[in-house]
């Protein structure tokens, strides 16, 4: 039984790291281009292995080049490993935020 609490307690500690990259990579589209479609792919790719459907993707920008943007992704990694499930909710919301400076002027 510790075994497998360790097990889905590594699970999310890989998925908590991957949300951090989807942040970060949405945060890298996000300096380059205003389209809310195009960061949310980026993100997506970048959490690689991340369910769509499990995942929020929200842009917070302010002013124009130069001002920064702020891509805050948020996941809702369930539980996969069986006969723990009563140590663990459903779900855990992991969530991420990465800035980057704007490049363009979000054309």
């Amino acid at each position: 039984m510790m075994v497998l609490a360790l097990l889905q307690v590594g699970l999310l500690a890989k998925d908590s790291l991957v949300v951090v990259q989807a942040a970060r990579e949405g945060a890298r589209e996000a300096a380059v281009t205003s389209d809310d479609t195009r960061i949310r792919q980026a993100a997506l790719r970048g959490g690689g292995g991340l369910s769509e459907e499990r995942t929020e993707v929200q842009v917070d920008r302010s002013g124009s080049m130069g001002d920064p943007v702020t891509v805050h992704v948020r996941y809702r990694a369930p539980m996969v490993v069986p006969f723990v499930e009563w140590l663990f909710p459903d779900e855990v919301l992991l969530g991420s935020a990465a800035t980057m400076r704007q490049e363009t002027d979000g054309t």
